[in-house]
């Protein structure tokens, strides 16, 4: 017999834009992002029986994710997560637990006659900011944040040797090559008991995003990387020390290859080892390395 495990629906993909304007300075802020909605509860009979009482319409959610952005501020973005996964919860009593997903978009001010202009801004790379906030009824509310599509490289002070080798084992032992990666990092709060308890976190969440980015791309650049592994692990132990509130934080990183092209078939010419210059840059297969490292 056939039973219902697992159930939840919502509206993803929400489109939002909120402009902020200082009528005394004529500044202008603004927020873009793109905000995802699941909820879960008593919700299996719209499954099994056809009963759509249950429902909550998933334009409703993305009508809903309007409002409270008109109403409340959506920055820092966990504390906008914060307010809508937990007015869901609480508005309505057959949801026991709504997961909220924000990415927010890059708009960096311009520069304009050696002075910040007050209303043009410019997408300055596809790196986002992202947060995962579920509010769960009688446990609080839990955060993650993130950094994403922070794109990196450098051209040396990266090592990959000593691994093992057998009948299947091609690739060369390097002391020396470029090393990049699009980096995905999170790091997950100590739960929150409620949207007051987020908001007045305040300041701490730009904080830790600020040391997170600086962490990853200064021990990134400053580390004599013996792996993808050890360097991220080296990453998260600075994070944790850095956000005594954070109890764990998770890395995915992607090898973006870079491979020597022998060119000694065009009249002896050397591009391979302390002579390589030119390199092929690789799509895919890539090497995916992951780490979570908890207090």
């Amino acid at each position: 017999m056939a039973k219902l495990s697992a159930a939840r629906y919502g509206k993803d993909n929400i489109r939002v834009y909120k402009v902020h304007r200082d009528e005394k300075t004529g500044v202008q802020d603004v927020v873009e992002m793109t905000v995802g909605v699941l909820l879960s509860g008593e919700i299996d009979t719209s499954y099994t029986e056809a009963d759509n009482s249950v429902v909550v319409a998933t334009d409703s959610m993305k009508n809903t994710v309007y409002v409270l952005a008109k109403q409340h501020p959506v920055t820092p973005p966990e504390l906008f997560g914060a307010i809508v996964s937990s007015h869901f919860v609480e508005k309505y009593k057959h949801i026991h637990s709504a997961q909220v997903k924000i990415v927010v978009h890059r708009w960096t001010r311009m520069t304009v006659d050696g002075k910040p202009h007050p209303h043009s801004f410019f997408r300055d790379g596809a790196e986002t900011r992202n947060v995962e906030a579920v509010a769960t009824e009688g446990t609080g509310i839990d955060i993650r944040s993130a950094v994403a599509g922070l794109l990196v490289l450098k051209s040396t002070g990266s090592a990959f040797h000593g691994f093992i080798r057998d009948e299947f084992t091609t690739l060369p032992e390097v002391s020396d090559r470029i090393l990049s990666t699009e980096v995905d990092a999170g790091w997950q709060w100590e739960t929150f008991g409620s949207v007051k308890d987020v908001e007045a976190a305040g300041t701490k969440f730009n904080e830790a995003f600020d040391s997170a980015r600086e962490i990853t791309m200064s021990t990134f650049a400053k580390d004599e990387s013996a792996s993808v592994q050890n360097t991220m692990y080296k990453m998260c132990e600075q994070i944790l020390a850095a956000v005594p509130k954070v109890k764990a934080v998770d890395y995915s990183l992607p090898n973006k290859h870079y491979f020597e092209i022998d060119m000694s078939w065009h009249k002896d010419l050397k591009n391979t080892g302390k002579d390589a210059e030119v390199y092929a840059p690789q799509s895919n297969p890539n090497g995916l390395i992951q780490c979570t490292v908890s207090r």
